[in-house]
């Protein structure tokens, strides 16, 4: 549906204290193996694909993004199933993970398509992206450079796939680090970023979470730094499109990763997950997530002829049903952009603010 232009970084529902259960856009290859947050948790065996019942009905939302698989699928039942990295999951016919999608023109700050873009979606390998705002961070301060080697701890090493399959010990350069999380989606290198920058990943999701805070994602809440299923982990499509649009606006020099095709590690050729790069025109990031909870999600930029517009699916049932929706709202939605900008333009000043630990009187702007 659409909706007239609003503008859309309006305050948010703050507090939001509900158990939910989501289910992601379909995206290309696992990234998170398959967990289930219960009691009793079952292994089927490598060769065993997951096949839903005829009613099951995750919950599910969009927001207009880019499209590709990130974790592997997990299941917020009794039972857990994990599956080797070459095998995919087959939904059955009534896989249906809650869905919402919202399309922003960055240059006005009005929303163009609004669908249930402030209910709370988990994010799945999404959350790399705020994990890279951070990095981006370390690396203007100067804290950091793209050759800095970050050591690979026994933690970071055990990490569930999509991994780049570091070793304990090992180092990884900051730039292998970018590189394998736009592409691979490593979660093995997420926890590698975290560690460097806070220590640890519980530290460092509480970094994320007050980063978020400062940029108006009120309804956002990290506990990890790859998008590995967790309850607690929690966001909007809304949010997601604010993400989408701060971390181009403060970090133009180190935004342009987000486009790279495909990365050579160790002798292995890792693909970008967003099936929309170089298919589509003025597409240049931003990145894909899928979990079982999540569905197929995908945050996507979009530039043609001075216009520019971000848009967030979440929920999506499939890889291709996920891209699918978005080209059509791409399609349907740039021609209502306009051209340059008519705010002033995005800068630190007007969208981040100081925000202490805790704090959650910000809104979103």
């Amino acid at each position: 549906m659409s909706l007239q232009p609003t503008f859309w970084r309006r305050p948010a529902t703050a507090g939001l204290l509900v158990t939910l259960t989501i289910a992601g856009f379909g995206w290309h290859g696992a990234e998170a193996r398959t967990v289930h947050h219960r009691p009793q948790t079952a292994s089927k065996a490598a060769d065993k694909r997951v096949v839903h019942g005829s009613n099951y009905h995750p919950p599910y939302s969009a927001i207009v993004i880019g499209n590709h698989s990130e974790a592997r699928t997990a299941h917020h039942h009794p039972h857990a199933v994990r599956q080797t990295a070459d095998k995919r999951v087959i939904h059955g016919p009534n896989y249906h993970p809650p869905y919402s999608a919202i399309v922003i023109d960055d240059n006005s700050s009005q929303v163009l398509h609004n669908e249930n873009a402030d209910e709370p979606r988990h994010p799945a390998s999404l959350t790399k992206i705020m994990t890279l705002y951070l990095l981006f961070e370390q690396l203007e301060a100067g804290t950091l450079k793209l050759d800095t080697p970050l050591r690979v701890s026994a933690f970071a090493a055990l990490q569930h796939p999509t991994k780049l399959g570091l070793k304990v010990d090992q180092t990884l350069a900051v730039e292998d680090a970018i590189k394998g999380l736009v592409t691979r989606s490593a979660n093995d290198a997420a926890v590698v970023v975290a560690e460097a920058i806070a220590g640890g990943e519980a530290e460092f999701a509480k970094l994320m979470t007050q980063k978020a805070r400062a940029l108006g994602m009120m309804s956002t809440t990290y506990v990890n730094a790859s998008g590995l299923p967790a309850d607690e982990q929690v966001t909007t499509a809304r949010d997601q499109a604010l993400l989408g649009c701060a971390i181009q606006d403060y970090f133009p020099r180190y935004y342009h990763y987000f486009s790279t095709p495909s990365f050579r590690f160790h002798g292995v050729e890792m693909h970008n997950h967003n099936a929309l790069l170089g298919q589509l025109e003025g597409v240049d990031g931003v990145k894909t997530g899928y979990t079982e909870a999540s569905g197929y999600n995908l945050v996507a930029s979009i530039r043609r002829k001075e216009k520019h517009i971000v848009a967030v699916v979440l929920g999506g049932t499939s890889n291709a049903k996920r891209d699918a929706r978005m080209r059509e709202l791409i399609t349907r939605y740039i021609p209502q952009a306009v051209t340059g900008r008519t705010q002033t333009s995005v800068g630190k000043p007007r969208l981040e603010q100081q925000v202490e630990p805790g704090d959650t009187s910000v809104g979103n702007l």
